[in-house]
């Protein structure tokens, strides 16, 4: 189990009211809400091994090289050296750092890349399982990952930190019109994203963009169609794709997680124990973790 941990603690901040706060009145809504969902998800699905994956970089330079609009709207401070500072809420930043010290004495591996986002990160350990995988996540982005041949799913929290969707082939389907978790890849660069601050193809939206696929298999495919007289796009969609042409060069490689990245061995069985029973403990009071941290604990030791 590959947790997006950034996005399931947004979650958890605006699904937990901000009155739920430390001994000191320092807000711990992320906190106590991400370990409430990862109990949950340790008791609903038994993982045997589970990471959360971080942020290390999460506008990473070479991205932004390619496409500067990437995630632009979402910084609040450029730095020159290392990631610029994501605009967050005042009181959800401060909780971050609890929330990895907690991770840590509980013994839940936690594990970033230097200049590479959480999704690669994920993308990578999906790449290397040799077993089945579930990615926990809240952002639309890694359904790009799911592998019903390898049994690498997503489990997707549609309301609050409730319970999950499952994202497999079948539900790629339904609601995209797409095959596969690559063919969503696509589908995802020439729709856009202005989430991501990714521009997409103008005038080709989701459903334009389904049908395309279906018609062309693929990214390549749909290129290849726009000079070939005979590939049944039409006159307003040759002239759309083609003015996006320098745009579709480089977003494959925005759009698409990578699955290479560098990374220290990790020992992510999950513990029966505390990994650091005493400094979770004085974390547990400091913070006020209460009934949240217990049922972690008791899911790990069950």
């Amino acid at each position: 189990m590959l947790l997006d941990t950034a996005s399931l603690y947004y979650r958890a901040y605006f699904g937990v009211p901000e009155s739920v706060r430390a001994p000191d009145g320092t807000p711990v809504n992320a906190v106590r809400g991400l370990l409430d969902f990862i109990a949950r998800l340790v008791r609903d699905h038994r993982p045997d091994d589970l990471v959360a994956c971080m942020d290390n970089d999460w506008r990473p330079a070479w991205r932004v090289e390619l496409i500067p609009s990437y995630k632009a709207h979402r910084v609040a401070e450029e730095t020159s050296a290392g990631p610029d500072v994501e605009e967050a809420p005042d009181t959800l930043s401060p909780q971050v750092p609890v929330i990895e010290e907690v991770l840590d004495a509980v013994g839940i591996a936690r594990l970033g890349a230097d200049g590479y986002e959480a999704d690669d990160v994920i993308g990578t350990l999906a790449r290397r399982a040799a077993g089945p995988v579930d990615v926990v996540t809240g952002d639309r982005d890694l359904f790009q990952l799911v592998d019903d041949a390898r049994g690498v799913r997503v489990l997707y929290p549609v309301r609050g930190m409730g319970d999950p969707a499952v994202v497999d082939e079948a539900a790629l389907r339904e609601r995209y019109g797409v095959e596969s978790g690559p063919a969503y890849a696509d589908l995802a660069l020439l729709r856009g994203d202005p989430s991501d601050g990714l521009p997409g193809v103008p005038g080709v939206g989701e459903k334009t963009a389904a049908r395309l696929l279906r018609a062309h298999g693929d990214l390549a495919g749909v290129l290849a169609a726009v000079g070939d007289p005979s590939s049944g796009l039409t006159p307003a969609q040759r002239r759309k794709l083609e003015a996006a042409r320098e745009y579709l060069a480089v977003a494959p490689k925005v759009v698409r997680v990578a699955d290479e990245v560098p990374l220290p061995e990790v020992d992510a069985a999950l513990p029966a124990e505390p990994l650091h029973a005493r400094e979770l403990e004085e974390l547990a009071d400091r913070w006020g973790l209460g009934g949240s941290l217990r049922r972690l604990l008791d899911a790990l030791a069950e």
